[in-house]
């Protein structure tokens, strides 16, 4: 792998929470709608993607304290493996949101938005990438991808707000898309929900990231 297809899985992921409507921005069309102002919409987008960014740093900042552990490396991959693993498999098992996130108000979408990312495991996903699990040191090609993913606080920040961009991007079009074109019927008509995909695909990364760690 090389750094660009690296980036491009961090992107990738900001892009597939962005488009989920279970990260938020169907609630931004809702506070443009309810307060009658275009102005609302892009407002209530800023404090989803500060909300979503503050949940990604809670997760990656520690990592990237605990990789100075060097003697422990290999086991805080292993754990970081076995977690992402195991938060797909429960998220597969309950498919219900808290019903505490439904408690709070539209008006404090950054707390809301922190707090689903944290649910659905938003800085999780990253984790192995962040970590350098997939890295082996085979060729040019691993050495390049070990320069996007040696575990720093700057790294940690940089990765975060790459995601997050892009997961406000994609989230952005959604939302401008129904509130001045599509209308809420589109809303009724085609919802979809990507959480059982997202789940799996927790499964599928942590399942790999493990075995290469354990074939290391």
């Amino acid at each position: 792998m090389s750094v660009a297809a690296l980036w491009w899985a961090v992107v990738a992921s900001g892009l597939y929470h962005g488009l989920n409507p279970g990260m938020g921005w169907p609630l931004a069309v809702s506070a443009a709608l309810m307060e009658q102002r275009v102005l609302a919409l892009p407002r209530a987008l800023l404090a989803l993607a500060a909300g979503h960014l503050a949940a990604m740093l809670v997760i990656l900042l520690p990592f990237s304290a605990m990789i100075t552990l060097v003697a422990l490396e290999r086991e805080i991959r292993l754990g970081a493996a076995c977690l992402v693993i195991g938060l797909g498999i429960y998220l597969l098992v309950n498919t219900r949101h808290p019903r505490f996130l439904a408690r709070i108000s539209p008006a404090r979408l950054g707390l809301w938005s922190f707090l689903v990312a944290n649910a659905h495991g938003a800085g999780l996903m990253l984790v192995p990438i962040y970590l350098g699990i997939c890295a082996v040191n085979a060729d040019a090609g691993h050495d390049a991808a070990g320069t996007l993913m040696a575990a720093d606080v700057r790294m940690a920040l940089i990765v975060a707000a790459v995601h997050t961009l892009a997961m406000a991007v994609a989230g952005s079009l959604l939302a401008f898309g129904v509130y001045f074109w599509l209308g809420l019927r589109f809303l009724q008509k085609a919802w979809f929900n990507l959480d059982r995909l997202w789940a799996a695909s927790l499964v599928v990364v942590g399942a790999f990231a493990l075995a290469l760690t354990l074939r290391a």
